[in-house]
């Protein structure tokens, strides 16, 4: 069998793996587990549709419980105190001058499955991420989106959790 290949997380993002891990493997499970108790109390269940809603539910959540240990079973956590600053990686929080927005930007580099753009958070993997990569400050660049091509400037690079 093929070796999985690990997906690189920072510290936070693995940390809330973990936490909805958990939540998902206790409170949530016994939540479910009660509702599915009740519903069973409301007696016929072929047409109990509080019965196949708590059963759904819980098809659900133990899906989710599957692919969390998955995903921290092949997790490579990076150690963030050994990011050097002076360059743009994984892990980086990078200020950039957007020549097309006119403006400063903030982005934190992660991996892929902890991006959330609308947080600032970026994967190393998208069009912007991956162009910043390797890049220090006052350099500049072009880097090439979907959305056509962005001009940048990287003004300051930090540790994400200095």
């Amino acid at each position: 069998m093929a070796r999985e290949k690990k997906t690189l997380y920072t510290q936070q993002g693995y940390q809330e793996l973990l936490n909805e891990l958990n939540y998902r493997k206790g409170e949530l499970r016994e939540k479910i587990k009660n509702d599915i108790a009740v519903a069973r109390s409301f007696g016929d269940l072929s047409e109990n549709s509080e019965y196949d809603a708590a059963r759904n539910e819980q098809g659900i959540n133990e899906a989710r419980i599957k692919e969390l240990e998955e995903l921290i079973e092949n997790a490579a956590v990076i150690d963030e105190s050994t990011i050097d600053t002076s360059v743009v990686s994984l892990g980086s929080t990078v200020k950039v001058y957007d020549y097309n927005f006119g403006g400063e930007i903030t982005y934190s580099l992660v991996g892929s499955n902890e991006a959330d753009p609308f947080a600032g958070k970026i994967s190393d993997l998208s069009p912007i991420g991956a162009g910043l990569i390797d890049m220090r400050e006052g350099e500049e660049k072009e880097i090439e989106t979907p959305n056509g091509t962005v001009r940048i400037k990287v003004l300051k690079v930090s540790r994400t959790n200095a």
